[in-house]
C-alpha cells in the first residue's frame, strides 16, 4: 500500500485517508474515491489528497478484518460476530459462559504486522449475553495478503466461549450466635443465575462439623456452596472437615486473591463443592467470582490454577481494612 498526497486528477480507485470539506458536505475518510468524488473534488478547487493506494497482494481493511474475525472463532458456537466496519470486527458473547484464549496464538497474531490486532478480555473472564469478548481492528486501510495469511494460521479457534455445564447448585449456610445468618443468600443466587445456574435449594444448619457434614450429604445437586457464619481460618476448620467427613476432599485451601482470601475448592464424588469466604456476601468482584464462573462452565481448576490467581489478584481496596496497602492517618 502506498500512502501520501497525490494530485486528484490521479486518485481514482484510492482510499481518501482523511475527511475532506466541500462546499455542501464532506467526503468521509475511508472512502474510496470514484469519478463524481473527483468531480466533485476538483470543482470545489481542491487539487491534491492524502489518500491511501491499494498494491498488488494487498487486502482491504474490512475484507482482513473479515477473515481474521472468522479464524478466530472458528468452532465456537457461543460468539457471534459484528459486520466488518472501518477495518473493524467485535466478537460477541451469544450466552453466558466464560471467555477461553489461547494466549500464545493472540500473541502471535498481534507479534506479526502490527497492522493487525486483537484486543481481548482477560482470559477466563466472566461474560453475560451481549458482552464484548474481543475487537478486531485493521489498523491501516489494507495489509499484505502474506501478513494476513500468518495471522489467520495463527489465529485459528484462538478465542472461545465455554458455556455453563453445571445447572443446579444447592447453598448451605452455617449459623453462629450473633453472626449473619442468610445474609448475602441474594448477591450470592444472583451469581449463580448471571451463570444460567438454578439455586434448587438453601439449607441452614448449626456451625457444627457433624451438621454440615449431613447437609452435604444430602445435597442432590452437582454444585454445592457453603458459607459459614464464621470465618473459615485452617483446613480442619468446621467447613473443610465437614466435606472430608462426608466423603469429599480439598482440592485448595486459601486463595491469594483479595478479597476472597478465606475460600476453600473441594469436590464429592461428582459434585463440585465451594467453600465461600465471607466477602462473597457482598455482590462486589471476590476472589470467589473467578472460581465459581470457572466450575460451573466445566473448567478444570486446579490447586495451580487458584495459585496462578494471585498475580492480578488484588481486587479492590477496603477503606475499613487499610492495612498494608496504606497506613491509617
Amino acid at each position: 500500500m502506498r500512502f501520501g498526497p497525490r494530485p486528484t486528477a490521479d486518485a481514482l480507485g484510492c482510499v481518501l485517508a482523511h475527511s475532506v470539506a466541500l462546499p455542501d458536505g464532506r467526503l468521509r475518510k475511508g472512502l474510496v474515491l470514484e469519478a463524481d468524488h473527483i468531480a466533485t473534488l476538483e470543482a470545489a478547487g481542491i487539487a491534491e489528497v492524502i489518500v491511501a493506494a491499494l498494491e498488488q497482494g494487498d487486502v482491504a481493511e474490512d475484507a482482513a478484518a473479515d477473515a481474521l474475525a472468522d479464524a478466530l472463532m472458528q468452532g465456537s458456537t457461543g460468539l457471534r460476530r459484528s459486520k466488518a466496519f472501518t477495518g473493524r470486527v467485535n466478537l460477541i458473547a451469544h450466552g453466558a459462559g466464560v471467555a477461553v484464549l489461547d494466549v500464545a496464538a493472540l500473541d502471535a497474531v498481534n507479534g506479526g504486522d502490527p497492522m493487525i490486532t486483537v484486543a481481548t478480555v482477560p482470559p477466563h473472564h466472566q461474560l453475560r449475553k451481549g458482552d464484548l469478548v474481543a475487537t478486531i481492528k485493521i489498523i491501516s486501510y489494507a495489509v499484505p495478503q502474506v501478513g494476513l495469511d500468518a495471522a489467520v494460521r495463527a489465529a485459528s479457534g484462538a478465542i472461545q466461549l465455554a458455556a455453563p455445564a453445571l445447572d443446579r447448585a444447592t447453598l448451605i449456610i452455617t449459623e453462629i450466635a450473633g453472626g449473619a445468618g442468610d445474609k448475602g443468600r441474594a448477591a450470592i443466587e444472583d451469581r449463580l443465575t448471571a451463570l444460567d445456574v438454578a439455586l434448587d435449594a438453601v439449607e441452614v444448619v448449626p456451625h457444627r462439623t457433624a451438621d454440615l457434614c449431613t447437609a452435604i450429604k444430602r445435597a442432590k445437586t452437582p454444585l454445592i456452596l457453603v458459607l459459614t457464619g464464621s470465618a473459615t481460618s485452617d483446613i480442619h476448620d468446621v467447613a473443610p472437615s465437614a466435606l472430608v467427613a462426608a466423603g469429599g476432599e480439598i482440592v485448595r485451601f486459601g486463595m491469594p486473591v483479595d478479597p476472597g482470601n478465606l475460600l476453600f475448592l473441594g469436590r464429592r464424588g461428582t459434585q463440585q463443592v465451594i467453600g465461600l469466604p465471607g466477602c462473597a456476601r457482598s455482590p462486589a468482584l471476590n476472589g470467589a467470582d473467578w472460581v465459581l464462573a470457572r466450575v460451573v462452565c466445566g473448567i478444570d481448576v486446579t490447586a495451580r490454577d487458584v495459585a496462578a490467581m494471585g498475580v492480578g489478584g488484588l481486587l479492590k481496596e477496603i477503606p475499613s481494612r487499610p492495612q498494608p496497602r496504606r497506613p491509617r492517618r
